[in-house]
């Protein structure tokens, strides 16, 4: 009889290096817990030591400014040792699971843009983190690893390290990210992790559109009201949602529930920081409810802002103490896609591809198989260096579209190259190139 599986994902909100002054530090103070301290080194050891009075606040204010969470990586250098460390072969097969494998990373990637004030010196630009780790990944050939898709909305305050929720309402530059990626990278991702945790419904139908797999449930029972950045449902709002480890359809109008939504999101809890955090009984219940039979996908979420070595080191030692209790239940370290693919048992299939024709100005796409969402995400840059999206026009959905260039859209001869990003159901990825002028087309798949 074979063997149940604890499927096991180890995500990264991957946002290069984060810098925070003092002063930072109790501002952060105030927004979370309303208190004003002046500051200065010798208020922060108090504070790390619960030498304040602080009416009862103590350990939780002693929680954010705990010296592990402060001790930032605020250059690429510093993220860069860091990083030498924990994808060295060494490293990661320092424990292996039960099929002989080392420890996999999952590199959620977002692109620091938008944002006019950074004051957190955040690496803005298109981009330069997906290359970055894509050049990390090179030179350590860690081809086990997953690069995913990962976004932080622009808040009102324009300010790179402010939390923000909606997606589009103050610049969409979502849009230009994901076209970016298509045109000058080739890449599409069919995974997924919201910023901030924090999902909406304009994200969560965003979502539904494009992208299948979604790391992003934090259901733990968990009372945020001595935090009020978090308290009510601000951000991060999971309180509804099923506390299990088996991924779950959403509803359409209520993202925590179960539904008939075509994404499948995952449980994902946090390490090293604050809230949220995976505990050893979590990986318990994961380890039961396989044993029961259920599609288990066992993940948590880090920053590659501070150090991950630690935190690896914690949860390393409590699968292991877990897995000895039940040896009658397997585990493997997974790239992200994958995990879905065999938790689920997603049946295999080739990747879509697309026929593009052209009938004067009204490009023709078709798909040979039924794509993901009801569209793929069109791309478009112009010759002076513009992007853009646009939805297509719909001939069946799922597999049939057209576009027409003209001085309603934009005209056929200012067009450099479009492209087609689109998953399948499964987790397949194909990208198309379109060059207007040479009739040149290029299919990417993966």
């Amino acid at each position: 009889m074979e063997k149940s599986v604890v499927h096991i994902v180890h995500c990264i909100d991957t946002e290069g290096p984060l810098y925070e002054s003092l002063s930072a530090t109790f501002e952060r103070l105030k927004e979370i817990f309303g208190i004003e301290i002046e500051p200065s080194s010798a208020n922060l050891r108090k504070l790390q030591n619960k030498e304040i009075d602080l009416g009862g606040k103590e350990g939780d204010v002693a929680k954010v400014v705990d010296p592990k969470l402060l001790s930032y990586n605020d250059s690429w250098d510093k993220v860069d040792n860091m990083l030498s460390k924990i994808m060295s072969h060494e490293y990661r097969n320092t424990v292996k699971d039960s099929f002989g494998n080392g420890w996999v990373y999952n590199w959620f990637c977002m692109d620091h843009v938008g944002f006019k004030i950074n004051p957190r010196r955040r690496d803005i630009g298109y981009h330069n983190i997906y290359d970055h780790y894509l050049e990390v990944i090179k030179n350590t050939k860690s081809v086990q690893d997953g690069i995913h898709f990962h976004h932080h909305p622009v808040p009102f305050t324009e300010e790179a390290h402010h939390p923000a929720t909606h997606l589009f309402s103050h610049t969409p530059v979502i849009y230009e990210i994901l076209a970016r990626r298509i045109i000058e990278r080739q890449w599409f991702s069919c995974v997924s992790r919201p910023g901030f945790h924090s999902t909406r419904p304009d994200s969560h139908w965003f979502l539904e559109q494009f992208i299948p797999f979604d790391y992003a449930n934090q259901a733990t029972g968990e009372d945020y009201s001595a935090y009020k950045d978090l308290s009510g449902g601000r951000f991060g709002d999971w309180r509804r949602a099923p506390k299990t480890w088996t991924p779950y359809h959403p509803d359409h109008d209520d993202y925590q529930k179960e539904g008939n939504c075509r994404r499948l999101i995952a449980r994902t809890l946090n390490v090293g920081t604050r809230s949220r955090l995976i505990c050893e009984q979590d990986i318990e219940h994961a380890f039961v409810e396989a044993s029961e039979g259920k599609p288990v996908v066992l993940s948590f979420t880090h920053h590659d802002y501070r150090d991950m070595e630690p935190d690896i080191n914690c949860i390393r030692d409590m699968i292991a103490c877990v897995a000895k209790k039940h040896p009658e239940i397997q585990f493997s370290f997974c790239e992200a896609r994958d995990a879905f693919r065999k938790a689920l048992r997603l049946e295999e299939c080739e990747p879509v591809k697309f026929k593009i024709e052209w009938d004067k100005n009204r490009l023709q796409i078709t798909a040979d198989n039924p794509i993901y969402g009801p569209q793929p995400f069109l791309a478009i840059k112009t010759k002076c260096g513009r992007f853009y999206h646009d939805n297509l026009d719909f001939q069946v959905p799922f597999t049939e579209w057209s576009y027409v260039f003209d001085d309603i859209t934009l005209q056929l001869s200012s067009i450099d190259v479009i492209g087609i990003g689109a998953c399948d159901a499964t987790g397949n990825v194909t990208v198309a190139l379109i060059y207007p002028e040479t009739n040149k087309i290029v299919q990417t798949c993966y």
